[in-house]
Formats: structure tokens, C-alpha cells, sequence
């Protein structure tokens, strides 16, 4: 009876979190990208924070115009989220997304250069 028990009430909570996570990670994601549009660095580090979020985990998964965020900062002229962005990731990343970073900021190109070196 308690295995029993004990089953279910794992499963319950495995499918309502991951139900919520999917919800969850749908309006992280917009509002991500409304705070790198508008280039508001404190407003989108208070928004990480409170919903203990961190760049790395979510990078790969937010999509910002197609765009990936540290793409979609330069092409946004968010030179504030950019040089945060290139600060948080990790040198691999930032030398992957380098060719874009050059064609849409000379700015964060000069970052992402320094910060690979």
C-alpha cells in the first residue's frame, strides 16, 4: 500500500511540474527578450534572480527573433545585455557567436575579442 502510494504521488508531481516548467519557460522567455530589446541590464538581472534563472542553463534555449540572445543584443544595439551576456557565457560560446557579433556590433566585438583572449 505505501509503495503504492509512494508511486503515485511521485508521478502526480513529476507530470504538474513538467507541465508548469513548459508554461514556465514560454513567459521566461519573452520576457527575456522584452528586457534585451529595450538594452534594461538591472530589470533583466532582477528578473533572473527572482525567478533563480541563470544565462548559461537558459542560453541554448531562448530564441529572441530566431536569434539567439547574445545575437539578438548586437542586432539590437543592447550594448549594456551584450557586454553582460559575453561576461556570464562561456569563452566557447562567445567564440562560437563571434562572426555575428562582428557583422552587427563592432562594440561587443571588441568585448567578445577580450574576453576569448
Amino acid at each position: 500500500m505505501k509503495t503504492t502510494l509512494l508511486a503515485s504521488l511521485v508521478l502526480a508531481t513529476t507530470f504538474s511540474y513538467t507541465s508548469q516548467s513548459v508554461a514556465f519557460d514560454d513567459s521566461i522567455s519573452l520576457r527575456i527578450c522584452e528586457y534585451v530589446s529595450i538594452n534594461d541590464k538591472k530589470r533583466l538581472r532582477k528578473y533572473l534572480k527572482t525567478n533563480n534563472v541563470n544565462i548559461r542553463s537558459i542560453f541554448d534555449n531562448v530564441q529572441c527573433n530566431g536569434q539567439n540572445l547574445l545575437e539578438f543584443a548586437a542586432s539590437s544595439n543592447a550594448l549594456d545585455i551584450g557586454e553582460y551576456l559575453i561576461g556570464k557565457l562561456p569563452v566557447k560560446t562567445v567564440s562560437n557567436n563571434l562572426a555575428v557579433i562582428k557583422k552587427n556590433s563592432a562594440h561587443l566585438a571588441k568585448i567578445a575579442n577580450e574576453r576569448i583572449k
